[in-house]
Formats: C-alpha cells, sequence, structure tokens
C-alpha cells in the first residue's frame, strides 16, 4: 500500500538523555585503571556500568519481529554470534557523535513512529511508503551476517529483514536507472551530531543497481529478534554484508533510482579514503591504517588476537563475479 503523508513528531531531548554522573564517573575510573596497568582485570564490570549508564536495554525489551530462518544462500554462517550488549552500545552513527558509545547514549531521543519512506526518481511507480506497508511487503528472514567496519573491527548479527530487491521490484525502476541512492534522516533538534560540520547532512549512500538487487542485500527492520534499537539504524536500514559498515545507510527516509553515480556523503567528504564501491578488500589499505585484519567485537576485549581479513568479508563465492575485469585497487 502506498500512502502520501509527511514526516512529523520529532521530540526534543530530555533530562534523560544527559549523560549521568555515574557514566563520566565510570569514564574516570576506567582511565585511572589504564595508568596504573591493571585495566584488563576491571575490563568486563566497566564495559556492563558503562552500557547500563548510557541506557542500553536488554533483548527482551523491544518489540519482537517474527521471522524465519533465511533461505538465501550464503546468508547464515556458523560463527559465534556477536553479544547482543556489544552489538547494540558500540556503534557508528554519526548523527549522534563520532564516539562509538554516543548512539546508544543520544539516539532515544529521536521519533520514529510514524514513519515513512519515500521513493522517487527513475520508477514507474514513486511514493511514499509507510513503515507498516514496508514492513508487510515481503517476508523477513532471520539472516546472520558478517558485518565489517573500516576501522578495523567487525561483528557477527542475526538481522531481521528480506532482500532490497523485493522492494526494487515493487516500484519497477526504468531501464535508464542504473545506481540506487540513500538518504538517511537529519534532524538538528534530535540528532546533536547534525548539528555538526563532521559531514555535509543528510547522510547519503548508494549502491550500483546489481548489488541493490542482489539477494543477500537487505532491508533490515530488526537484529536478535527484535526491532532495531535506534543506536543500531531504527526503524528501517540496508545490510550490504560484503561492504564496509558505512555503506547500510541507517534510519531510511528516502530512496532514489538515478542514472549516474551519487555522490556519497564519505565520498564528498574524503574521497581519497573512501571509494564508492568500499568492497571489503584485505588487499586494499586505509590511506592511513592497514585492512589486512580486524577484531572481532565481544572477543576478549581490546586485547583480542586479530583475524585476517577475507575478500568481500567472505561473502567472495556469493559477489565477486559481479566485480570480475574490474581493477579493485583503482575501483576501491
Amino acid at each position: 500500500m502506498l500512502i502520501k503523508t509527511d514526516f512529523h513528531g520529532f521530540v526534543h531531548p530530555t533530562s534523560s538523555d544527559i549523560t549521568p554522573p555515574t557514566a563520566y564517573q565510570s569514564r574516570r575510573d576506567m582511565i585511572r585503571l589504564m595508568a596504573s596497568g591493571v585495566a584488563g582485570a576491571a575490563l568486563a564490570s566497566w564495559v556492563g556500568r558503562e552500557a547500563l549508564a548510557q541506557g542500553w536495554v536488554p533483548p527482551g525489551q523491544h518489540t519482537p519481529l517474527s521471522a524465519s530462518k533465511s533461505a538465501v544462500a550464503g546468508a547464515l554462517t556458523m560463527e559465534k554470534v556477536t553479544p547482543y550488549k556489544d552489538a547494540s552500545t558500540y556503534n557508528n552513527l554519526y548523527e549522534f557523535g563520532t564516539d562509538k558509545s554516543d548512539p546508544a547514549q543520544y539516539a532515544q531521543a529521536m521519533a520514529i513512529s510514524p514513519w515513512s519512506v519515500e521513493i522517487e526518481g527513475l520508477v514507474k511507480k514513486p511514493g511514499r511508503f509507510a513503515l507498516e506497508a514496508l514492513q508487510k511487503l515481503s517476508a523477513q528472514e532471520e539472516r546472520i551476517y558478517r558485518l565489517r567496519c573500516v576501522e578495523g573491527w567487525s561483528m557477527v548479527i542475526p538481522w531481521v529483514g528480506y532482500s532490497l530487491a523485493e522492494l526494487i521490484r515493487k516500484v519497477e525502476p526504468l531501464g535508464s536507472a542504473k545506481y540506487v541512492e540513500f538518504v538517511t534522516l537529519a534532524d538538528p533538534k534530535t540528532m546533536p551530531g547534525v548539528r555538526s560540520s563532521v559531514l555535509d547532512w543528510p547522510y547519503v549512500e548508494g549502491l550500483r543497481m546489481d548489488e541493490a538487487m542482489h539477494p543477500l542485500t537487505l532491508l533490515a527492520f530488526g537484529m536478535y529478534g527484535e526491532a532495531l534499537p535506534k543506536q543500531n539504524g531504527a526503524p528501517l536500514r540496508l545490510v550490504v554484508p560484503w561492504k564496509y559498515g558505512f555503506k547500510s545507510g541507517k534510519s531510511l527516509v528516502k530512496i532514489r533510482f538515478t542514472e549516474n553515480q551519487p555522490m556519497t556523503a564519505w565520498g564528498r567528504a574524503a574521497p581519497r579514503e573512501y571509494g564508492f564501491y568500499s568492497n571489503v578488500n584485505p588487499n586494499v589499505d586505509h590511506p592511513r591504517w592497514s585492512q589486512a585484519t580486524e577484531r572481532r567485537i565481544g572477543e576478549d576485549g581490546l586485547f583480542a588476537k586479530k583475524r585476517k581479513t577475507l575478500l568481500f568479508n567472505g561473502y567472495d563465492a556469493q559477489v565477486g563475479q559481479m566485480y570480475a575485469g574490474m581493477d579493485l585497487k583503482k575501483f576501491f
């Protein structure tokens, strides 16, 4: 069902969203421990206190989502799933700040109901989809995907959603549509990071049409069997598991079909460091650090042994053919 509505319902941060004394006191405690050389012994208990101080909500307190196990080849892994607490408190969402703990601390002020996504550009059926309509568009599945971030860390998360291709087929792109552009929410009233100049807001990302249509590209509404937490991209986001995490746009409000390659937020801010494709590739280093290894969040803390980064984040067999003949160092 397509409906025409406007966005509304934004609220200002409440006093409960301000960092409580226990939060910054715990940080000071950790700094003292680091200086005294006993941080390793205290790390686990500190992380737990810090997560609670910043509003971490344990599983079972979000809206449950029913989903079947994925039938998509390559969507499941036998790897150990990242603990929910780690996946929901160590996040990149610059709309709320650049620190990994900022989204969990500040995102609760964001209103996510009602919510809709505008579809525009080179399609036969443009319009505005209500969130509820999007959720019912196709049967949702649980898919356990690795998510690799450019800073050198990764997670394994059970996502809930369906292939983005289901939505794309519904709106019927024109033959001239070669790319899909994704625009995320940018509300300065509830997103303190949007008031900064770290990026040109709103956050924009994009995929080539065949990438967007690939069965592994997920339109996700939840994780761990529940609705997405706000700090993880509620109420809906992309998950593109063979690319670095910043390609997976969060809190989507617009999807646009274009003939030309979109100018992405990071491509505009630092084109030398963040290419359009951003495929996970251990042979292409970031200009300021190596991408050859990664650290799995939730495994023995900051001192865990790093693991080798896999080409296409381990999904080479499923997606490698899309880049046959391309110079992956040039098209990074």
